[in-house]
């Protein structure tokens, strides 16, 4: 990739890993950092990190402080990069001692400057952190995909969500979350399978940082759950028989399985397609079981069921409390029925009460108030002044750049041929397919007409997988 030239004094990298999930509101990030002066880079994680050394000097919002990381962060700050970070996963978090150890690294988290959470449980989840920098600030300013279900934002999403009524009608939203067991490749699960008949299974990716009883439990748990999750769809088909069924699977699930189901049945649909938000927006009634979107519709107030025929509470309360708590539960397919029905009769709204509200008030700050997006901006803004130790602008510093650019694509590059990696382009390309500028340009200018924006934001592409948007 060519060197990046802009005309703005302030450049932010915004790097995008799941498409569906992460795009709309990192766009909205991009443009009211816009109307402050920033120009941003958004698009594939992927790309903008092999090609760190095409950018100039930047600030990194990175959405991760694991193991994985610190290669690059070593890479980025030695490039004159200043990296902050929020935790993709700190919403919907396993317990802390699990957390810490998958998904963050006392490493990685040293080149951190700055943190964001998503409220105050996230602060003092990192705060009991043995390893967090003692100077290192944290701020509770709400998380970008907070920002779009808000009442006023949801207006974004008008069009998509009159297209899902007008394509499927009547449905139920059915959000799966096996990408633990039903993995997009199996060295992406918990287990892999084991090398000879009758072997021990190996660690996937997805049990990094666990013990092994912890992984082996949540595998059973997960499994089980799977299986009954299948049985579900087909009954969900047969006992509501003027509504489809859509099946919305995890961005790093196999959808086969799914779409195998589908083909037997006449109103079941499968598909990842788009934010979630315009689903939640033109659904009945979501079903799941431990699934973040149900924290989704719980702040739109879409009723969410969580069907939980199987109940490990080592699990269902340690890492999908939030989830499950905000849900009407259902043991058995009698009660799903019988309350999903209520749901769609109007007898039965969302899951509600003061304790409700306050777990989403504790898990989820910038409700009200300015956006998180203008909060996070506002932190960047105060970056700008305080000195970034980095390269000279010398001849031998751009060599150096280049050199270790390289390093660390060769490194990555590596990593993508081996089991399991994350680095796979097929992977890669199912968690991030390429969007053409017109369908970018589209998105921004949305958001542009929606907020008011007194600049105006334009957007021309770096590359087909990579997009600047500025004022």
């Amino acid at each position: 990739m060519r060197r990046i030239r802009t005309g703005a004094e302030s450049l932010l990298l915004i790097p995008v890993e799941n498409q569906v999930r992460e795009l709309d509101p990192k766009l909205l990030l991009a443009c009211v950092a816009a109307q402050r002066g920033f120009s941003s880079i958004v698009g594939s994680r992927r790309e903008m990190e092999f090609n760190i050394n095409a950018f100039p000097r930047a600030i990194y919002l990175s959405k991760s402080m694991t193991i994985r990381s610190l290669l690059f962060f070593r890479v980025a700050r030695r490039l004159g990069h200043r990296i902050v970070a929020w935790d993709e996963e700190a919403l919907v978090h396993l317990p802390p001692e699990t957390y810490f150890s998958r998904r963050l690294h006392p490493s990685a988290i040293r080149y951190v400057a700055r943190l964001f959470a998503w409220g105050e449980d996230n602060v003092e989840l990192w705060r009991k952190y043995p390893q967090l920098p003692d100077e290192l600030p944290i701020h509770a300013v709400g998380n970008p995909r907070g920002d779009l279900l808000r009442k006023e934002m949801r207006a974004y999403y008008d069009a998509d969500a009159a297209r899902l009524r007008d394509r499927y009608g009547d449905f139920i939203l059915v959000n799966t979350n096996f990408n633990h067991v039903n993995a997009f490749g199996p060295d992406i699960n918990l287990f892999r399978p084991a090398r000879a008949p009758g072997g021990k299974p190996r660690f996937g990716r997805a049990a990094r940082g666990m013990t092994r009883a912890y992984a082996r439990g949540l595998h059973e748990h997960k499994l089980a759950l799977f299986e009954h999750f299948k049985a579900l769809i087909p009954q969900l088909e047969r006992a509501f028989p003027q509504h489809r069924i859509v099946v919305r699977p995890h961005p790093t699930e196999n959808h086969r399985v799914y779409q195998d189901i589908a083909a037997s049945c006449s109103r079941v649909e499968v598909t990842n397609e788009g934010n979630v938000v315009p689903w939640l927006m033109a659904t009945r009634a979501l079903v799941h079981n431990g699934c973040t979107t149900a924290v989704e519709a719980r702040v739109m107030d879409v009723p969410a069921v969580s069907y939980r025929p199987v109940v490990d509470e080592k699990y269902d309360s340690g890492f999908y409390g939030l989830p499950n708590g905000l849900s009407h539960c259902c043991s058995d397919f009698t009660a799903l029925r019988a309350t999903l029905q209520a749901i769609l009769d109007g007898d039965l709204g969302v899951a509600g009460g003061a304790e409700r509200q306050a777990l989403v008030d504790r898990y989820l700050a910038a409700q009200e108030g300015p956006l998180a997006c203008e909060r996070l901006v506002n932190v960047l803004e105060s970056m700008l002044s305080a000195p970034n130790d980095s390269l000279s602008r010398s001849r031998a510093a751009a060599l150096q750049r280049r050199a270790l650019s390289l390093g660390l694509g060769l490194a990555r590059r590596v990593k993508s041929r081996l089991p399991g990696s994350h680095n796979k382009p097929e992977y890669q390309r199912h968690r991030y397919p390429e969007l053409p500028l017109e369908d970018i340009r589209e998105r921004v200018g949305r958001f542009q007409h929606l907020l008011g924006f007194s600049k105006p934001v334009q957007v021309e592409a770096v590359s087909d997988v990579l997009f600047r948007v500025e004022a």
